[in-house]
């Protein structure tokens, strides 16, 4: 992990020539990243764009604000710890409030913010008051495997942040779509925030990360158990009914994550079956340089125990899961038929309120025969209908 207190510089030799990484710089205090968020940034991309017709991805953060860097919630995939440090630096309420100001003068604004927050929404201060002299733990997460008991757990400071922003004339809503990290928000005996995001915050959809439903799975992904999740979901519910809105949770899932057979992955389409949910966007693991799943991902062990992790590799079983997540497509019916027969659970392949996938209308085609790594050569095929005639 990237420890700015108690980093040493690391130096490995490559021939005659050696390689020196020093630590991560300090986090930066409030009052530094006020400055940086004053300078006068066009809020744009570079014109050179706009004879390729611009860049359509600014739409989804033109009227958005930052309101800190960094991340404690140690997720295996995530390399964010890295680049933006497991401390939280965050923005005065003043600096947050004039950017707010100056995007309604902009053209184009229509009175929406479309999120106030960082690489997690609902993290607006330091997570223990020991980081505040001592950085980061070497040893331990702050959230997993279960929460620490440092663990400082406050909505207020963010929730009377948002209240402010929509105090000002000029803006009609104040969106969080950069994710809320629902096990924090579950840590809070207050349920003032809970309910201020549902009345207020919510566009219709609120975008969390479960990333999968298997706990075995989840113990690799770094992430909490399935059951926090469950009460997550159950107590958005009950609030939004409380308060008279109809809204929904948009998932976000990964596949073949370490860890993660094929029969976990249809143990996580069958969750998405009993939401009655189609996943519009999914997400195939693939490693990315210095995460704790890359090491999974290449050595096939658990760094932490040092114990034999599943990795499912193959380009076949790889896109199997990922159908799996994404079932009722009918682009994926074949690898989703395979993947149910290779696993034998042909108990999902039927009529019933539980099956995933009908029976294929011509069981004798090739297509869908008993075992693929059975069936003949396409020279083989050939030779046979020949020698038929």
């Amino acid at each position: 992990m990237s420890r700015t207190y108690s980093g040493n510089i690391l130096i490995q030799q490559h021939g005659d020539r050696f390689v020196v990484q020093n630590p991560p710089a300090y986090p930066l205090s409030e009052k530094e990243m006020d400055r940086i968020y004053s300078l006068p940034y066009e809020r744009t991309y570079h014109p050179s764009y706009e004879k390729e017709g611009g860049v359509p991805a600014i739409e989804e953060v033109e009227f958005s604000i930052t309101s800190h860097r960094g991340c404690y919630g140690g997720c295996s995939f995530c390399a964010l710890n890295f680049h933006q440090g497991r401390i939280i630096q965050k923005r005065s309420q003043a600096s947050i409030i004039n950017e707010a100001r100056k995007l309604t003068w902009l053209s184009g604004f229509k009175g929406y913010i479309h999120d106030v927050g960082g690489p997690t929404a609902n993290f607006r201060g330091k997570a223990c008051k020991k980081q505040e002299s001592s950085g980061a733990c070497k040893e331990r997460q702050c959230l997993y495997p279960k929460p620490c008991k440092n663990l400082i757990v406050d909505h207020s400071e963010y929730l009377e942040l948002l209240k402010k922003l929509r105090e000002i004339p000029e803006i009609k809503k104040v969106f969080i779509r950069s994710g809320i990290r629902y096990d924090y928000l579950m840590l809070d005996k207050n349920d003032d925030f809970f309910v201020e995001l549902c009345k207020h915050h919510v566009s219709g959809q609120l975008k969390v990360a479960p990333e999968h439903v298997v706990d075995r799975v989840l113990d690799k992904m770094g992430k909490p158990q399935r059951e926090v999740y469950d009460r997550f979901v159950k107590k958005f519910y009950e609030i939004n009914k409380k308060i008279g809105k109809e809204q929904y949770l948009v998932p976000y899932m990964i596949s073949s994550h370490p860890g993660s057979d094929l029969n976990a992955a249809i143990e996580l389409s069958e969750y998405i079956r009993d939401m009655n949910y189609t996943p519009q966007q999914v997400q195939d693991f693939y490693p990315t340089p210095g995460t704790l799943s890359t090491c999974m991902f290449y050595t096939g062990l658990d760094p932490r125990t040092m114990k034999k992790v599943y990795v499912p590799k193959t380009a076949k079983e790889k896109a199997m899961q990922r159908a799996l997540l994404q079932f009722r497509k009918k682009e994926n019916y074949k690898l989703v038929y395979d993947a149910l027969r290779l696993a034998h659970r042909e108990d999902l392949i039927g009529y019933g309120k539980k099956c995933l996938i009908r029976p294929p209308v011509n069981p004798s085609k090739s297509n869908f025969r008993k075992d693929s790594a059975k069936t003949k050569s396409k020279k083989e095929r050939k030779s046979r209908r020949k020698n038929s005639r």
